[in-house]
């Protein structure tokens, strides 16, 4: 299943729109959770909403926090859900793979990207680069931890005159100079 995305912000989303996001959260972080936590909140109007469509069906979702609405003035992706008919088939990979080239695209691949992470997800979030950066927290009665997105750093190739070719490079004239003095001694 190849699913369709799009990316809106609050004023883009049709009541229509708004209603599935809505349902689809409280469906997997109230009920499924057993979860009684206040899901609306001041954040959604000032939120980019990334909806995973198959057949103009909602599958599933995130939220991306602009860096002027999050408490770290970084971008942050929140509210990452897949409901459970579509799960295992790698799609909360491609909704947060989406994300994070939105976030890349938008703020540019230097700026770091934040995660409340429940701690059961954080193998699935270091897979994709996050490393967890505080310690365990509740939220809403369920374990929390923070996680960052760093930049990725790049990687030099080690150049032609490091230490080890340096000497390898100094036998290899030793031994040929030798071996060139040994013909001249034998030619003598």
């Amino acid at each position: 299943m190849t699913p369709e995305f799009s990316i809106k912000t609050f004023d883009e989303l049709t009541s229509v729109d708004l209603y599935h996001i809505l349902k689809a959260r409280s469906q997997v972080f109230v009920v499924e959770q057993t979860c009684a936590y206040q899901d609306i909140d001041e954040a959604d109007f000032d939120c980019l909403h990334l909806v995973a469509h198959h057949n103009e069906k909602l599958i599933g979702y995130c939220r991306i926090i602009t860096p002027d609405a999050s408490a770290e003035s970084i971008p942050a992706i929140g509210r990452v859900l897949v409901l459970p008919q579509y799960r295992g088939n790698g799609l909360a990979r491609k909704i947060m793979t989406e994300a994070i080239k939105y976030c890349h695209k938008k703020y540019g691949k230097k700026t770091p990207i934040a995660i409340a992470a429940q701690t059961y997800l954080i193998n699935f979030y270091q897979s994709l680069g996050f490393i967890a950066n505080s310690d365990f927290y509740l939220a809403d009665g369920l374990e929390h931890v923070n996680m960052v997105l760093y930049p990725a750093k790049k990687v030099k190739a080690p150049s032609q005159s490091s230490g080890a070719s340096t000497i390898l490079n100094s036998i290899l004239l030793v031994l040929a100079v030798l071996f060139v003095i040994g013909v001249v001694y034998l030619m003598i």
